[in-house]
């Protein structure tokens, strides 16, 4: 290409919807169109495969039939090994502002008007393709950004640690967590003896361990679930000033979660709970939002902290380096085809733009090699970046060539560089037009397999974690220990889980042990934990750390979410429908879905004759899909429901799980019916006004608009995790 020629940055421009016209070339659309072969030849018969006579053998001639066979034969690809469950969406992302100009070159972070489109891929790490969504897992969090200088990869998960340090224990880990070879049980599940001996065996795990027995590992939905970045990365400015960077996804609703026995039951009632949830929010218009924030540190400080930087079991606390907002990405459109799109998207943290490099945290270089070398397996082909969900928004042109399924067509003799043939073309970019340059790190060091003594502390942050968490929140975690190490068959490994867990909380060791048939630590041995957790800590004194860090609690930073909850409204015949649609109404106003529960589908008839449509019954659904109850007024249809078990039993297990539960008039004898105590509820006939831990109630007299205003109030804290009688509720 002749010199005058030679582009310049501003002509790579991506806009908003760039990604979305280009899958659009890929699109087929088969409505009103003829049946075709793949060579578009019009079939007049799908139904029956070309015979010798009606009762004969099939002919192998029969192309049509050896096509369609051959092309189902061979239509699926390995699954992932690990993330293999997921969801996907479209969206986009646009920066705030410039301040981020000062720290890296990257341009879709610091201009505020260019806007970037993404492809987002949400997914459990342990299951196959057709496990549960409500597992007890860790979340991947991956996001595709289509830049203009390239496509660039944020590869993460819900939990900020990780469980190991170097990749060349990821098979192990994978493989102990996996089902178990000789019998391929548990599926998605780290409930399994295989799993807690490989983890009380490396202590290095118990910092990740910690995050995914809280309520992280099992959110409410993506749409409320944070992202981080996992590793320590590097952000380099125009100058070619380097600093370490951390990446925070912050969802706009706020950070929650199910409780164990929800998403245990959701997982035979619906497994598809936040796939579903997902799908559906985006189709009603209720998209997805998260705010992209950063930890900036500088590169003098990188050995300041209590912990090493490039240690990917540990995080930056909060209180020692805020995090720095710095743009937002929406979710608003849903994939065409979940194959083509969710399935066939290929991630990979090497993918990096100008502005963004890797550091030498030893779990990331890993990454490096393995994220490429699977998709490798996957396609079977190193053509998967021609796949239209892969393919860049910007030109693509360099001498790779041929292999399986290539779809480029490349013109032109030279296939090489350098060249002259060619004119000297595709030519290689300086980095004043936008050529990739690797930070300029000084490395030096003898050939050795260890670990960095930066690496050794496995415990400290797992108590700052447990240490931050309310009362509420530890009790989810000692259940959730409870039922995980509970799964464990061999007593060797439950006695070194407790042992670990000692060096966290010697308290909470002693009530994990006391639910899992294990001797607590007591006497010498408690003694000597304590010292020796002591002594780390003098050890670790003179640099930056804290003790507390409330950023870690979901329930210390809880903000009131409305928009996109559910509320399950119980009736039968006879219920008062002029109530129902009043109410509806408001709800849907502040964004809350509503959906009317009854014996069975079909309408049913209200006390004034009106009729009010139902859409789900009690066979199909339940509380636990639900993010509220209400029970309307109308004699006729309470008295029904408390001859109904299944309605009875649908407000005490929502009562159980801390739900918000609303009765007007004659409904709140339905309350009085169940099992539900400890709470104060209204007169059904009086025209008070009550509001007790979660739980909304009125007479008939009370006025419509400000019941749903003190129940939407209610509704909005999501959880009430004050009921103290709440477990002698049957449920």
């Amino acid at each position: 290409m002749p010199a005058g020629n030679q582009p310049n940055k501003t002509d790579r421009q991506v806009n908003q919807d760039s990604k979305n016209q280009q899958l659009e070339t890929f699109r087929e659309d088969p409505q009103e169109q003829y049946l075709t072969t793949d060579q578009g030849v019009r079939i007049a018969d799908t139904d029956n495969s070309l015979k010798a006579g009606s009762r004969g053998p099939t002919l192998i001639e029969d192309f049509h039939f050896r096509e369609k066979m051959t092309h189902f034969d061979h239509e699926n690809i390995p699954e992932r090994v690990v993330h293999a469950r997921g969801s996907g969406a479209h969206g986009y992302f646009q920066p705030y502002d410039t301040s981020m100009s000062t720290y890296t070159k990257a341009k879709f972070l610091i201009n505020p008007g260019l806007i970037t489109p993404v492809f987002v891929r949400f997914s459990t790490v342990v299951g196959s393709r057709g496990s549960a969504d409500t597992v007890r897992d860790a979340r991947g969090f991956a996001v595709k950004f289509y830049t203009q200088e390239g496509n660039y990869d944020l590869v993460g998960n819900n939990i900020a640690p990780f469980f190991i340090q170097d990749g060349i224990k990821f098979p192990d880990l994978v493989h102990a967590i996996k089902p178990d070879p000789d019998n391929e049980m548990p599926q998605a599940s780290a409930a399994h003896d295989t799993f807690w001996d490989f983890a009380s065996l490396v202590p290095e795990t118990t910092h990740m361990i910690m995050w995914v027995l809280s309520d992280r590992g099992i959110p409410r939905s993506f749409r409320m679930m944070e992202g981080f970045g996992v590793h320590t990365f590097r952000f380099i400015n125009e100058e070619g000033k380097g600093r370490f960077v951390k990446f925070h996804w912050r969802p706009l609703l706020g950070t929650h979660s199910l409780v164990w026995d929800e998403a245990q039951k959701i997982a035979g009632k619906d497994p598809d709970w936040l796939r579903r949830d997902l799908w559906d929010a985006i189709e009603k218009g209720n998209y997805p939002e998260y705010e992209l924030a950063v930890q900036i540190v500088e590169e003098e400080d990188e050995h300041a902290f209590a912990f090493d930087l490039l240690d990917a079991t540990k995080i930056i606390p909060e209180e020692l380096v805020p995090l720095q907002p710095i743009g937002k990405m929406t979710l608003n459109r849903n994939p065409d085809n979940f194959f083509a799109e969710t399935e066939q998207v290929a991630f990979h943290p090497g993918n990096l733009v100008p502005g963004i490099d890797v550091t030498n945290d030893p779990l990331l270089q890993g990454r490096l090699f393995s994220y490429l070398d699977t998709q490798l397996n996957r396609f079977t082909s190193a053509n998967f970046a021609e796949v239209p969900i892969n393919k860049p928004v910007c030109p693509v042109h360099n001498h790779q060539q041929n292999g399986f399924m290539r779809q480029t067509i490349n013109k032109g003799k030279a296939n090489y560089f350098p060249n002259s043939l060619g004119g000297g073309c595709p030519m290689m970019a300086p980095e004043a037009m936008g050529g990739y340059m690797h930070y300029m790190e000084k490395v030096e060091g003898h050939k050795i397999r260890e670990r960095s003594e930066s690496f050794k502390d496995h415990y400290t942050q797992a108590s700052l974690f447990y240490h931050s968490m309310t009362e509420v929140e530890k009790k989810h975690i000692l259940e959730a220990a409870h039922f995980e190490l509970g799964k464990v068959e061999s007593e060797a490994v439950r006695q070194r889980m407790i042992e670990n867990f000692a060096h966290v909380d010697l308290e909470f060791a002693q009530k994990v042990a006391e639910g899992v048939g294990i001797d607590p630590p007591t006497g010498n041995v408690a003694e000597t934990i304590k010292n020796t957790v002591s002594a780390l800590k003098e050890k670790l004194s003179t640099r930056k750390n804290v003790t507390d860090s409330p950023a870690l609690s979901m329930e210390k930073n809880k903000k009131p979410v409305l928009k996109g909850l559910k509320v399950a409204i119980l009736a039968a015949k006879g219920v008062d429908v002029a109530q129902v649609k009043a109410i509806t109404e408001a709800l849907k106003a502040e964004g809350v879905e509503s959906e009317v529960v009854a014996k069975f589908l079909g309408m049913l008839k209200g006390a004034d004759g009106a009729e009010l449509k139902v859409d789900k019954s009690h066979i199909t659904t339940a509380s636990i899909m639900y993010d509220a109850v209400l029970v309307p007024g109308g004699k006729e249809s309470v008295e029904a429901m408390k001859k109904q078990g299944d309605a009875l039993h649908f407000l005490n297990e929502a009562f159980k799980h801390c739900k918000t539960i609303a009765a007007l008039a004659e409904g709140v004898e339905l309350l009085e019916a169940s099992d539900i105590k400890g709470v104060k509820l209204a007169s059904a006939k009086k025209g008070n006004l009550t509001a007790d831990k979660g739980v909304v109630t009125s007479g008939s007299g009370v006025d419509v608009n400000a019941f749903t205003t003190s129940f939407l109030e209610q509704l909005s804290q999501f959880r009430h995790w004050s009921r103290e009688q709440k477990d002698m509720v049957p449920a």
